[in-house]
Parts: structure tokens; sequence; C-alpha cells
């Protein structure tokens, strides 16, 4: 499901224009965001949790020339699937 399909369900979902789903959708979306850029952890009950984790320097092999390489640290955006959704998956 792309970004349009999602709105059309959304939209659907509670009875809204489009272009109000797109909206909500948008701040949905930059509400997470802004939560992970300042290292927050965002917990939406019987969906799940976005949070930050941070991965530590590590050395790694070039597959092309199976020369070592140092891969720098970095923070990744994490998701955690919640009971109710990990239920309705299996």
């Amino acid at each position: 499901m792309n970004k349009t399909e999602l709105v059309e369900k959304i939209a659907a979902g509670a009875g809204i224009s489009k272009v109000d789903a797109k909206k909500a959708l948008d701040a949905t979306v930059a509400a997470i965001k802004e939560a992970l850029v300042k290292g927050d952890k965002v917990a939406l009950v019987g969906f799940g949790t976005f949070s930050v984790n941070e991965r530590p320097a590590r050395e790694g092999i070039n597959p092309a020339t199976k020369a070592k390489i140092k891969i720098a640290a970095k923070k990744v955006a994490k998701f955690k699937a919640g009971a109710e959704l990990a239920d309705a998956i299996a």
C-alpha cells in the first residue's frame, strides 16, 4: 500500500474528504518524525512504538574487494509492533 492508497482508506474509514485525510496523515507523520528527532518515543497503544536506536561504530567488509572498512556509528528509527498488531498479523 502506498501513501495515496492509505489516504483513500483513511478518508473512507473516517468519512472525511481525501484532502482532509492527507492533511491528517501528513500531520501525524510530521509529529512522529519531530518526536524521534528529539529522541522521544512515540507509543500508540495496540499498534506499536516508534523509537530511536543508536548503532555503535563497527568494522565491516567490502564485499567487492574483501577489504576491511569502518562503519560509522549512527542513529536509526525503530518500530516495535504492539501485542494487538502482532496478534492480528500472526
